[in-house]
């Protein structure tokens, strides 16, 4: 099994950290420079400043943030249910690297933070997942981001459950938050997306009936061990590449063989 040393992807714990994050964005606000090319430098480090001319299109580019989407349906109605896993692994990375989402914006729970030293905003439409698209098309709208760092995070009835797949891009799979988001991006699909599988109904179950079933406890505790690989893994796509992240997705053992 492909593994990553906590040395390398430390989790955040620590409140005094939490505390110096929200310090960040809180002068970030106030900035006429990007929140990314800010916070980073100014709150964690204190680098030699170089001449902005020394500042290529081409750097800029490459840190621009990545943006992390998760799907779901607010409410409590749809809380903690196999339909709602995108939003789950949003709150996950969010707690493990220390990103506060007490932010609404563009329709969507909003947060923004680093992994490592990789600027990354975390979203959860709040639009209901058939109108996803609304959300997520206008955080990329707005800050320029290129689709190859939009990844978005959806619960897949075709994968076995706790089932992670990576892929650079693709269709929606029938998957109505998907088609949303599609459609958003002027029908480009060259996004990447993590899948996570919930499993097939059981018998002749609704698919609709069975997507708003709650975990039992087992299936809570392999869920939350396939959160921290899917934690792993969105830690290798954006601070290495996608190859290396797809090689550890695909040799991530479940927990039951473990």
């Amino acid at each position: 099994m492909y593994n990553i040393s906590t040395a390398l992807f430390p989790r955040s714990t620590s409140a005094a950290i939490g505390r110096r994050r929200l310090f960040c964005e809180s002068l970030c606000s106030i900035s006429s420079s990007p929140w990314w090319n800010t916070n980073k430098t100014s709150c964690f480090r204190s680098p030699k400043l170089k001449p902005m001319a020394s500042i290529s299109t081409e750097a800029e580019e490459k840190q621009r943030p990545w943006l992390l989407v998760g799907l779901g349906n607010p409410g409590n109605r749809y809380s903690r249910t196999r339909h709602n896993v995108g939003f789950e692994l949003v709150d996950f990375i969010a707690e493990a690297e220390g990103i506060a989402m007490s932010t609404v914006s563009f329709k969507s729970a909003f947060g923004k933070g680093f992994i490592g030293d990789v600027p990354v905003m975390l979203a959860k439409p709040q639009t209901f997942m058939n109108a996803s698209g609304e959300s997520v098309g206008a955080i990329v709208s707005y800050y320029k981001i290129p689709l190859k760092q939009v990844l978005v995070m959806f619960d897949d009835m075709d994968l076995p459950f706790a089932k992670l797949r990576l892929l650079p891009k693709g269709g929606h799979g029938g998957h109505n938050g998907m088609k949303s988001i599609i459609n958003h991006l002027k029908g480009s699909r060259d996004f990447p997306r993590l899948r996570i599988g919930i499993g097939r109904p059981p018998g002749k179950m609704d698919p609709a009936s069975f997507v708003l079933r709650p975990f039992n406890k087992e299936e809570r505790q392999e869920l939350d061990f396939t959160f921290q690989n899917g934690l792993e893994a969105i830690r290798i796509l954006v601070q290495d590449n996608f190859d290396k992240s797809a090689t550890f997705v695909n040799s991530a053992k479940p927990l039951q063989t473990l």
